[in-house]
């Protein structure tokens, strides 16, 4: 496998302030890595990094081999689907307006567009007969979520970012999203870099795990390393995990 994107020695100041440190991590083609750590330990700077929402104030982040600063950033933008909390849909836009909006930006053909905008919703569970002119507000936030990840896939790019995407929603809807993302990377094989703080969910969608902590990375680990590791930091976010179970079962009890 090579390297679909690349943070080499990335540091970025914001306001005075340090928010990332000398961070460097690949991630290969077709691999899920999950961003974990806490509230302020740089996860969403390090996301906004690749498609150049932000630019680094030391070191380089590359895509497809190329530094974001060389990229032409609409270009680099249309190139990285992208998922948040919500969905982050147009709300004057259709579901079907949404889910085809940059590939009618790239010149597709409307007939084109048709197709891939049904052929998506029946991969997202949403039947095209019943939310094809629905407008977002008219939407679960589940089902937001799902139209989110539709228009991610839409263009076919060759990376997905998602930014807390189930982080706002119930539990059983978060773990039936999470079920269909594992389906959807089976499917579609895509490159996904993906922020969380849970760490159920990534121990769950990560084929690796890169946990950040005071701006740096503390470890790198496939989930099954990531229970065995002996980092400090990961302890913690394990015995937050044994912590829930154990007042689960008090309280049950």
């Amino acid at each position: 496998m090579s390297a679909l994107i690349s943070f080499k020695q990335v540091s970025v100041n914001l306001g005075g302030l340090s928010v990332l440190r000398d961070v460097s991590l690949d991630v290969e083609s077709g691999e899920t890595v999950v961003l974990l750590g806490r509230s302020g330990s740089g996860k969403t700077t390090a996301l906004k990094l690749v498609n150049r929402l932000l630019l680094p104030s030391a070191g380089h982040v590359v895509v497809e081999g190329t530094s974001t600063t060389a990229w032409d950033p609409i270009r680099l933008r249309r190139r990285a689907g992208y998922v948040m909390q919500e969905g982050g849909l147009f709300p004057h836009l259709t579901v079907a307006q949404n889910i085809g909006l940059v590939p009618r930006l790239l010149g597709w053909a409307p007939g084109d567009i048709r197709k891939r905008v049904d052929e998506l919703l029946v991969q997202v569970e949403l039947p095209p007969d019943k939310f094809l002119e629905r407008y977002p507000r008219h939407l679960s936030g589940g089902q937001r979520q799902r139209v989110g990840i539709a228009r991610a896939l839409a263009a076919d790019p060759p990376m997905l970012l998602f930014d807390e995407p189930f982080g706002a929603l119930d539990p059983v809807t978060r773990f039936e999203l999470q079920r269909q993302f594992l389906r959807l990377r089976r499917e579609y094989g895509k490159t996904s870099l993906f922020v969380t703080h849970d760490v159920r969910e990534a121990l769950r969608l990560g084929t690796r795990i890169a946990l950040l902590a005071n701006g740096g990375i503390d470890c790198v680990a496939s989930p099954a390393e990531f229970l065995r590791a002996s980092s400090p930091e990961v302890h913690t976010f394990l015995a937050g995990l044994d912590l829930i179970e154990k007042e689960v079962d008090r309280d049950v009890l």
